[in-house]
């Protein structure tokens, strides 16, 4: 057995090569080999956001405080609310955050492949955010 202490994480800010606006990232845990799961708590202030990104192995959220939007690829933005979980399958293009009024708080679980829980890519522009924030 291995407790990790409450504040023995610190906590850091969402890179801004990755995230648009201000977002708090809590690691939880990162379990040992041949374990691969990780996950954090992530907070985005009003406004911020992921860029667009995939995971090799999928990605699991958790939502646990406030008002947030999600979007695959394709399709329209979502509302998430505390208590949803949603699903991205592996390689699945999407982004989500905060809603533009309402911070948004999730646990993210997600699987290591080879080295990597995610895959980068474009930022979401304002005028991709700003329809979700009709949908609120």
């Amino acid at each position: 057995m291995d407790i990790q202490r409450n504040g023995s994480r610190p906590a850091g800010k969402g890179p801004a090569e990755y995230f648009t606006g201000a977002v708090r990232v809590d690691p939880l845990f990162q379990a040992p080999a041949p374990a691969r799961v990780r996950g954090a708590s992530v907070t985005f202030e009003p406004g911020a956001r992921t860029a667009w990104h995939t995971h090799p192995l999928g990605q699991t959220l958790i939502v646990t405080a406030g008002c947030g939007l999600a979007q695959r690829w394709g399709s329209p933005i979502e509302v998430i609310r505390p208590g949803d979980v949603i699903w991205f399958p592996p390689g699945e293009k999407h982004w989500h955050g905060a809603s533009a009024t309402t911070a948004m708080t999730h646990f993210a679980i997600q699987e290591e492949l080879d080295g990597k829980t995610v895959d980068w890519l474009e930022k979401v522009s304002d005028e991709q955010y700003q329809v979700g924030t009709k949908a609120q």
